[in-house]
């Protein structure tokens, strides 16, 4: 007997036949092909006034990755970090104007001053990688470390890339902060010796495994075997807790839902597509994609390879499409820079601040109406300030 024809499957009979995700595990990572057209003139002429009438008063910041109709409006643009140091070096801007996600929000509240607002032109722009890990998450980890008793030699090393709440948890164990650029010098640190494999130490790495291994693997010459992965969803982590004490690595299950589309088949298509390719990714991607590539380094370590390479030359970038198509237009018809997957996949919540929500909050501010403000509560910034500062003295 057939269906009838109005019956559809239900998102979870999908799920079940191997057909669908979990919306809630992968939320906002969606591939639409293509973003789209730019917005009209009438919006661009309105973003230019609002910021003309602001003035002094507003600092606008653009991530890599935003569109380019929203990087136009950017007084500076950078990574995460480099743009909340930006917005704190800035004390006189009264509005610091975020184009980017709400964890890099977060950080440039925690590092303004008290007198500067920080807004998020959509409040839904935010990443999936952060909320893979939650402060009751992690807690019930910690716990878990504590009953296999090396919760004493263990030290929590956090990306960049996660909520204020991590990053306090961070603080209060005496851990630091990390970025794709700093990872090794974040991790030589937590060990606390010059050979970390000879260390009695241990790193919980959040929330990203990907980054944490490759940089254990690849530049402090531990094995795949030092690295155990802690499962939030799974009983005490699915570890046991002789596993937790023969471990180097503790890694967060946690990924880059765009970096983590790449695969070693990426890599050997675009080697048979363009011969002679340099193959260029972030230390985001996982380890076999990292193993198989030409080079590795972080969003400012991919432009400035680019810059430096010689004329000519070619290469195929693993990292999120807005950036590589920008890279390709800076350098062509020099040098040839493609994306290195064939599936085009831009970081969907990034690219919810489109020019309509910056106009909206740029119109708002001059009108004296702050809107989308985030604040970090002042028991949460103390912690998570100190885990920054951290960072911000490793040697």
């Amino acid at each position: 007997m057939t269906a009838p024809l109005d019956v559809q499957p239900t998102p979870l009979a999908l799920l079940l036949l191997g057909r669908e995700s979990d919306p809630k595990s992968e939320r906002g990572v969606d591939c639409p092909g293509d973003l789209p057209a730019p917005s009209d003139p009438g919006l661009v002429e309105r973003a230019r006034a609002a910021k003309e009438k602001l003035g002094e008063r507003v600092f606008v910041l653009g991530h890599h990755y935003q569109r380019d109709e929203v990087i136009e409006f950017a007084d500076v643009t950078g990574d995460s970090f480099k743009l909340a140091r930006d917005a704190a070096a800035r004390p006189g801007a009264e509005y610091i104007v975020f184009c980017g996600v709400h964890f890099m929000a977060e950080s440039a509240d925690i590092l303004t001053s008290a007198r500067q607002k920080v807004v998020l032109p959509d409040l839904a722009a935010g990443c999936s990688m952060a909320d893979m890990a939650t402060a009751e998450q992690v807690a019930e980890c910690w716990d878990v470390l504590t009953e296999a008793g090396v919760a004493d030699v263990t030290v929590p090393v956090s990306y960049m890339n996660s909520s204020a709440d991590i990053k306090a948890f961070t603080g209060r164990h005496g851990g630091t902060i990390c970025t794709s650029s700093n990872a090794r010098r974040a991790l030589e640190w937590a060990f606390g010796e010059d050979d970390p494999r000879q260390s009695r130490r241990k790193v919980l790495f959040l929330p990203d495994q990907h980054l944490g291994r490759n940089t254990a693997v690849r530049e402090l010459g531990m094995s795949l075997e030092d690295c155990v992965v802690y499962n939030p969803h799974k009983p005490d982590g699915g570890l046991t807790a002789q596993q937790l004490r023969d471990a180097k690595m503790i890694l967060w299950r946690g990924h880059c839902s765009v970096h983590g589309r790449f695969s070693p088949d990426s890599v050997r298509d675009v080697r048979e597509r363009i011969p002679d390719v340099n193959v260029l990714v972030h230390p985001e991607c996982k380890h076999e994609v990292v193993s198989a590539a030409d080079q590795v380094g972080s969003t400012e370590h991919i432009i400035k390879a680019l810059e430096a390479a010689p004329s000519g030359s070619k290469w195929a970038v693993g990292t999120e499409l807005n950036l590589v198509r920008r890279l390709a237009a800076r350098h062509a018809p020099d040098k040839e820079v493609v994306f290195l997957d064939r599936t085009v996949c831009f970081c969907s919540t990034m690219n919810r601040i489109d020019l309509p929500h910056l106009v909206w909050a740029l119109e708002s501010l001059a009108d004296g109406k702050v809107v989308n403000r985030i604040e970090v509560d002042a028991e949460t910034e103390k912690f998570a300030k100190l885990a920054l500062e951290q960072m911000l003295a490793l040697p």
